[in-house]
């Protein structure tokens, strides 16, 4: 891969040289460019997802990067129509959701490779959405530094913003950075391609397709405009002054306070510290000190302003007029709001957030307080998570987890519960959870005793542990699975500290890992081997969805290459032509002897003529 990385070098280095890229469409013949993003794309859950055609990363092979590469030579790869399909939104709303080929998709990372090696260095530090090292927490954290004494918050939202990107405006910042005519023609036809709905073609005039690779970076193109407009314009004109003038009051006090240490007089030197504790330091209205900060994720953005209300609307609407001249997109009216920092909250990433004054009942007295970002977890937020878990106001088991086994189903209310918390760890009414876990955990011990027809105290019985972790210890219920010359799969449900944490960060790994010596899927491809009965000729990945899918199940015997995986734990296996077609005939009888001591290849003719006879 040395040479894949070798051109995002180049890309790289030019971006950070304020130079454009010529020629970056020869850059798509490069076979290892398409290795990498094959090894990034083949985990995810839509890889095994039919487009409009029937491909999926089923199938892949060096022939298939052969002949998309040839296409591109000579310019006759066009791109398919998505398959749209709409998916769910919290407002009861739907969101439309495009469905490519996995050769599209394939294009798509390669392109998106050399996209990002070369906007990543230009984009803005306010910008957090799509981007590696990046997401909702280092927004947050960002927040959490600039917003310290923000008076007014602008909550804003772009209305359909990845439907309404205008194809112009996108092209018009491509062919400023990419001086090749055939690359940008190739976007081109992408943005156009258009969607099946209901097996009816529909033309796309603006957006960029939502589902697709490229779709997210693409959108971040255009919306590193705002963000140029408000770090070069606004912000630099709005802020003003180094420091806030002194209270004359309080500099009045402070005096007298001095002035009463020098002659003893300690009674009243505490009486005025008391006094000096209920003023503010530095005038509060100043109207030579102003500061704006301003924290993007995608479509969503927040703006803080330390000054006055109609202020900040002047900023709404500069950002408004900005949008809809420069970028033909339209502000949310309903969800871009002005709101009073210490007095409501705004909403941000499903956090809301305020700054916090020693006046209110909770911080009285706490000056150091004064100012500082508060983040917590919205009241909708645990109803909504409990209503999944409810009915009628009582908790209710999960009749569609009972026919799990019960690691898996303790499994799934830990990482539902544990997603939870890792993401509200910034949040200072973190203990707000206590309520959720004692409603997950009273439906997993009532769809456990569902699945054995018994009494909820017996589940505790059976399954409740004590665990002790660094933070201390902890009931939990628990489930361990032995296996035979292995160390047994342990779960469990709980031990997780609500401890609020400002500087949280999202822990994704695995509750347990499985040791696997076996070499990544790039050397496994490239090895042109047939892992099943060693043939070199045609070698291409069989996948499957997931692992459970071809597990033994009632004791019944299974198929040679299904155990082949389950012994590998790999959902991909590297299979000859010949074998991958027994596969999907459900014909694979297991690697006979001969084969296995002479390496004989596979006869891919005759079986290829068997499957069409048997069709």
């Amino acid at each position: 891969m040395r040479k894949a990385e070798t051109l995002l070098n180049i890309v790289r280095t030019r971006s950070k040289r304020g130079l454009p890229v010529n020629n970056i469409y020869r850059m798509l013949y490069q076979k290892d460019l398409y290795l990498i993003a094959y090894s990034k794309l083949y985990r995810n859950d839509g890889a095994m997802t039919k487009g409009v055609t029937n491909e999926t990363v089923d199938g892949m092979s060096m022939a298939k990067i052969e002949k998309l590469i040839e296409a591109l030579r000579f310019e006759r790869y066009r791109w398919t129509p998505v398959r749209r399909v709409y998916i769910p939104k919290r407002n009861n709303k739907i969101r439309p959701l495009g469905l490519p080929s996995f050769s599209d998709k394939l294009l798509q990372e390669v392109i998106r490779l050399l996209l990002e090696a070369f906007y990543e260095p230009q984009f803005s530090e306010s910008s957090h959405g799509f981007r590696p090292g990046r997401g909702c927490h280092t927004a947050l954290h960002l927040v959490g530094q600039k917003g310290h004494g923000t008076k007014w918050f602008i909550e804003g939202d772009i209305k359909a913003c990845f439907d309404r990107i205008d194809h112009t405006v996108l092209i018009d910042v491509l062919k400023k950075d990419f001086k090749d005519n055939r690359f940008i023609s190739l976007i081109e036809r992408l943005l156009k391609a258009g969607y099946l709905e209901n097996w009816v073609y529909n033309r796309t005039y603006s957006g960029v397709p939502q589902g697709s690779i490229v779709g997210p970076i693409l959108t971040n193109l255009v919306l590193n405009k705002l963000d140029q407009f408000m770090e070069k314009e606004i912000i630099p004109n709005f802020n003003k002054g180094t420091a806030r003038k002194r209270c004359p009051k309080y500099k009045c006090i402070a005096g007298q306070i001095s002035y009463w240490k020098q002659k003893g007089e300690w009674k009243k030197v505490r009486a005025l510290r008391k006094v000096l504790q209920t003023m503010p330091s530095g005038e509060p209205n100043d109207p030579n000190f102003k500061r704006l900060w301003y924290v993007r994720y995608a479509d969503d953005w927040l703006v803080g302003v330390t000054g006055t209300k109609a202020e900040a609307e002047i900023i709404k609407d500069k950002m408004r007029e900005y949008l809809k001249q420069e970028l033909k997109l339209e502000l949310s009216n309903e969800k871009t709001l002005i709101t009073h920092a210490q007095s409501e909250p705004a909403k941000f990433l499903g956090y809301h957030i305020r700054t916090l004054h020693c006046d209110t009942k909770m911080h009285k007295g706490k000056r150091s307080i004064n100012g500082v970002i508060s983040f917590s977890i919205p009241p909708k937020v645990i109803k909504e998570k409990r209503a999944k878990y409810t009915r009628n106001g009582k908790i209710v088991h999960r009749p569609e987890r009972i026919k799990d086994e019960p690691y898996s189903i303790v499994s799934q209310y830990q990482s539902e519960y544990r997603g939870l918390v890792q993401y509200y760890k910034m949040a200072q009414n973190l203990s707000k959870l206590n309520l959720l876990r004692h409603t997950l955990e009273t439906s997993l011990v009532k769809t456990l005793a569902n699945k054995y027809k018994t009494t909820c105290a017996k589940i505790y019985k059976k399954y409740g542990a004590t665990i002790t972790i660094a933070e201390g210890s902890y009931k939990v219920l628990q489930v361990i699975v032995p296996r035979e010359g292995k160390k047994p799969l342990k779960t469990h449900f709980g031990a997780i500290p609500l401890i609020f944490n400002k500087r949280a960060k999202i822990n994704d790994k695995k509750e347990y890992w499985t040791w696997n010596k076996r070499t990544e899927i790039i050397e496994r491809l490239l090895a042109d081997k047939c892992e099943l009965c060693g043939s070199k000729e045609s070698i291409e990945m069989h996948h499957i969805r997931k692992l459970s899918d071809i597990k033994p199940k009632n004791g019944k015997p299974v198929a040679e290459w299904k155990y082949f995986m389950n012994a590998r734990q790999r959902k991909s296996l590297a299979v000859c032509k010949k074998c991958h077609i027994k596969i999907h005939n459900g014909e694979y009888d297991g690697i006979s002897p001969r084969r296995k001591t002479t390496g004989e290849p596979c006869d891919l003719e005759t079986v290829t003529q068997g499957s069409e006879r048997d069709s």
